[in-house]
Order: C-alpha cells, then sequence, then structure tokens
C-alpha cells in the first residue's frame, strides 16, 4: 500500500477512528486501525467490538492495499504535523511497519496483519430512514444529560430511540433517565421510520455520533435493527450493537396533573441556582425553592460551610409551595432551554417537577424533588 494523503483529511479520519478505540487492551489488534486504499480514497476503521467507525477520505492511491497500524500512535504523529503537510502513508507487507512521511519528518510504525482485524458483522435493517443533523442533534444533546451512569442498571445506559404516539400523530422520540431525572425529546417522523424497533443507544455510541451532527445542511442515513443501529453520512459510518434490555415504561413517572405553574427566564434561573449553590455541600447539593405571589426565593443551609438566599421575579399565581432539589439536576435542566422562558409545573412538595420551554412539549423534563 502506498498512499499521498492531505494532513487535515487524515487526521479528521484518524481522529474519529482513535476515540473508538479503547486505551486498554488485552487484545493488541483492537488497539489497532484498519487502513484500506482503493481507487481515489482510503477508509479507516477501528472497532472496540460494540462499536465500529469507518471515515472515508479522500487520497492518492499509488498502490492499493491495506495494514493496521496504532490508533492512538498515528493520530497523535498526524496531529503534531504542520497544518497542509503532505503524508505519504507506505507499507510493504514484507518488513511489518508502516512509514509515515511528511516533509523531513519520517516515522515507521509497527503493523499487524490486515486478516486478524474484526470487521462487525453486517446486519439485516429492518428500517432504513434519512434525517437531517441538526434534528438528530437535538434529540441526543437534550437527552444525554439524563443517561444513568449506574451500571447494574444497565438498560438505562443509554438513549432509548422509538417511534411513540402523540395526539398529533406518530413521533420520533429520545428518552433518558437514571431515576431522578427524565428527558423526552421529540421530533417530526422522517419516511420510512415508522416501522424501526425501539433501541437503546448506548452511552459511548451517543458521544462519538455527536461528532457526525456539526454540519446543520447534512442528511443523515440511520438504519435500525433489533439488535444494531447505524448512521451514515457521506464520509462517517458509525455502527454499534444496541444495549440488549427492556427500557422501563417512563410514561408512568411523566406527571399529568401537576398544575402549579412557575414561569421563569431559564438563564436568570440558572445562574441563580449557580450561586446559591456554591456554599452547599457537595454530598447533597440541595436547593431549596419557595414559591410565593410573583416570587421566587432560592436558598441553601449548609452548616457546614454557610448560608444563601436569593429571590427571583417570576411569574407564579398559585398557592405558595416550598421544594427542594439537587442542584446539578436543576442546572442541567435549566441548561437545556434554548427559549427565554422555562416553565416548571409543581404538584406539592413531594411529587416529581415537570419542565418544559414556554409552551413546547416537544422537550419535556421531570425531576425528582428532595426533601430539605
Amino acid at each position: 500500500m502506498k498512499i499521498s494523503i492531505e494532513r487535515n483529511a487524515l487526521l479528521r479520519a484518524v481522529s474519529q477512528a482513535q476515540s473508538v478505540v479503547e486505551r486498554r487492551n488485552t487484545i493488541p489488534i483492537l488497539s489497532n486501525v484498519l487502513i484500506e486504499a482503493e481507487g481515489d480514497s482510503a477508509s479507516f476503521r477501528a472497532t472496540d467490538l460494540d462499536i465500529e467507525v469507518v471515515d472515508k477520505a479522500t487520497a492518492m492511491v499509488e498502490r492499493a492495499g491495506a495494514t493496521t497500524v496504532a490508533a492512538v500512535t498515528l493520530h497523535e504523529i498526524v496531529r503534531k504535523l504542520p497544518d497542509g503537510a503532505q503524508v505519504k502513508l507506505t507499507d510493504d507487507g514484507a518488513s511489518g511497519r508502516l512509514t509515515v512521511e511528511a516533509g523531513r519528518s519520517n516515522f515507521s510504525l509497527a503493523t499487524l496483519p490486515k486478516e486478524d482485524f474484526p470487521v462487525m458483522a453486517t446486519s439485516e435493517y429492518t428500517a432504513n430512514f434519512s434525517a437531517p443533523a441538526p434534528m438528530l442533534r437535538r434529540l441526543f444533546d437534550k437527552s444525554k444529560f439524563a443517561i444513568s451512569t449506574e451500571e447494574t442498571r444497565y438498560y438505562l445506559n443509554g438513549v432509548f430511540m422509538h417511534v411513540a404516539e402523540e395526539s398529533g400523530g406518530q413521533v420520533l422520540r429520545c428518552v433518558a433517565t437514571d431515576g431522578h431525572r427524565l428527558a423526552r425529546i421529540d421530533a417530526d417522523l422522517p419516511d420510512g421510520a415508522a416501522t424501526m424497533p425501539g433501541v437503546i443507544v448506548p452511552r459511548k455510541t451517543v458521544g462519538e455520533l455527536r461528532k457526525l451532527l456539526d454540519d446543520d445542511d447534512m442528511q443523515v442515513a440511520v438504519s435500525v435493527s433489533e439488535s444494531k443501529v447505524r448512521f451514515a453520512t457521506p464520509e462517517i459510518t458509525l455502527t454499534s450493537k444496541v444495549i440488549d434490555g427492556t427500557f422501563p415504561d417512563y410514561t408512568r413517572v411523566i406527571p399529568a396533573g401537576n398544575t402549579r405553574k412557575l414561569e421563569v427566564d431559564a438563564a436568570e434561573f440558572a445562574k441563580a441556582v449557580d450561586r446559591v449553590a456554591t456554599v452547599s455541600s457537595e454530598r447533597s447539593r440541595a436547593v431549596k425553592l419557595v414559591l410565593d405571589e410573583d416570587r421566587l426565593v432560592l436558598s441553601v443551609n449548609a452548616p457546614d460551610s454557610g448560608n444563601a438566599e436569593e429571590e427571583l421575579v417570576v411569574a407564579y399565581g398559585d398557592e405558595p409551595l416550598e421544594i427542594g432539589f439537587n442542584a446539578k439536576y436543576l442546572l442541567e435542566i435549566a441548561g437545556q432551554v434554548d427559549k427565554e422562558n422555562a416553565v416548571f409545573m409543581f404538584n406539592s412538595s413531594g411529587d416529581p417537577t415537570l419542565m418544559r420551554e414556554g409552551n413546547d412539549t416537544s422537550a419535556v423534563y421531570v425531576v425528582m424533588p428532595m426533601r430539605v
């Protein structure tokens, strides 16, 4: 194999690949990226056996071929090369070495046989559809903060992507929860997605997927089966196993009867929570909300470190209410609001609270209260 490729194109391809690779590996080949050169492009494939990413880049291919080389090492070399450099990758197949040349820099890296590289088995996808990158970005960005990190409840360690019934028809929905807070985000159902099985997209996959979705004009091809999900752009294909488990019935925890309505400027609210939480103990970070007519008092009482209180002018016309929340959860939920106003719907100090952006019900958040 002998190819010449522009440094920036190579860096983009290799950085996507090396981020999938696990740093500590008992199987050496899994630390490597598989480079395949043919025609006028080179593809860079990496896997951790659960996720596989293939990134294509335009290259001048003098001699077609394939080899595998340490992904992290190659990434570090390319990252340190000067911008705009032409990089030559040469593998003669006999020496077990890949030569990397750019200008006066010359590196020789150990390779492993391409035959040893595990390629993820192709799956029969039951649903194939196309979705705009901004839509997918919104679905996953606004839900991922609520993914559980508790390994014992593995079925909560991802985002549940599925088709849901709403009064206006079917929607594409992403839900995540860790038992303390929940995010439910809806988008218009793309053509061809109606037959999609509900799948739990793992946390790591959600993080890798985010890197594919920066271009606002791009359409992403999505394929879903019972065991795998695939997201493809013209350059990058990300394939992942889905979490083998049943996502709980989240509809039971979304309160429908909360009538006490608080409307507050989301940015001001987040800043005030952040300020008063400065004195709270790290363990609980409890913030008390005291609601009265058009007035909200946020307070923290931390016997070890001190007290804090801040008052905000809000729109609230119901009975007075005192309720406590984990400050981190409040900040994360308030941080999802793109519009100016956050609307909180309360029932009592012991019941889950619902939050949405203004009158928009396509993004709904639930947070459990704390005793304060």
